[in-house]
């Protein structure tokens, strides 16, 4: 089932702000007009959620013919931490990677994960960008999620349990110390399969609406792109530097003369290589 932008973030003009309406909605719906939005989202004991964190999550490499597809589940210390955090695709590759450690240091707890290209050849690439999710999710401590050890390590700061809704250490708080309660705020128009739907939202063009989200995306699209890099040292006819595995001229024409190689994606079809798969 795919969901449309909620109506209460329709209007945001940048990532803080719409991360700071979100966290509002999950305190109390009603203080943004959101009431109508339970309904769809089925966020359960809204009154009762005092303990409550908000974990952006985004994934790159969803198009690539070769490489990994990367997620990254972030939370942020407060909603204004960076306010120069926006969608990675609107920012240089030498932007990201010059924010990357301040990014890092934005978050309260992070974590970035993959599926390769031979989960994605055999489970489709919708279902492998879910994974990675899942996987995302369980190492900042999610239990029950089907999400199996990947083949590239996992890279992540902290956990859910070590948090509360705006960043201090657990054992600060008073009374009641459970851990936090989560709620996803995931970019795009579809919930995460295999993660329970009451404690998902979709939020369309969320890398550019909501600032943990942001964050996510930037983490995400700078770790693959380092990888990429490596794999171009193994693989230097294909630019994976250059391309990160997107089908550019060099690339295509590398794939024509040399072939395929163990890290692209077989399940992927484009026209101009039709006959070689």
């Amino acid at each position: 089932m795919k969901f449309k932008l909620p109506a209460f973030l329709e209007n945001v003009e940048t990532p803080v702000e719409g991360e700071t309406l979100l966290r509002k909605f999950v305190a109390d719906p009603a203080s943004v007009g959101g009431v109508d939005t339970l309904d769809l989202f089925s966020l359960a004991d809204v009154g009762a959620k005092k303990n409550v964190i908000l974990v952006g999550i985004d994934e790159v490499g969803r198009g690539p013919l070769a490489g990994p597809v990367v997620a990254c589940a972030a939370v942020l210390k407060a909603p204004d931490i960076m306010p120069e955090l926006n969608d990675s695709k609107k920012l240089s590759r030498k932007k990201r990677e010059a924010m990357f450690d301040a990014v890092k240091d934005a978050c309260a707890c992070y974590a970035i994960a993959s599926a390769s290209e031979k989960e994605i050849d055999e489970i489709n690439i919708l279902e492998a960008d879910f994974l990675a999710m899942r996987r995302a999710l369980q190492a900042l401590g999610m239990q029950g999620l089907d999400a199996p050890a990947p083949e590239i390590p996992v890279e992540v700061k902290g956990s859910f349990a070590e948090e509360d809704p705006i960043g201090r250490p657990a054992d600060s708080l008073q009374g009641d110390k459970r851990v936090p309660q989560v709620f996803i705020a995931v970019d795009g128009n579809l919930k995460i399969r295999g993660v329970p739907a009451e404690m998902q939202m979709p939020v369309v063009k969320g890398d550019g609406r909501i600032a943990s989200i942001s964050a996510a995306s930037i983490l995400a699209k700078v770790f693959r792109d380092r990888y990429m890099d490596k794999l171009a040292e193994k693989y230097p006819a294909y630019g994976f530097e250059k391309n990160a595995g997107y089908p550019s001229p060099v690339h295509l024409s590398a794939i024509r003369k040399f072939g395929f190689t163990p890290v692209h994606r077989r399940s992927f079809h484009v026209k101009e290589l039709e006959g070689l798969v």
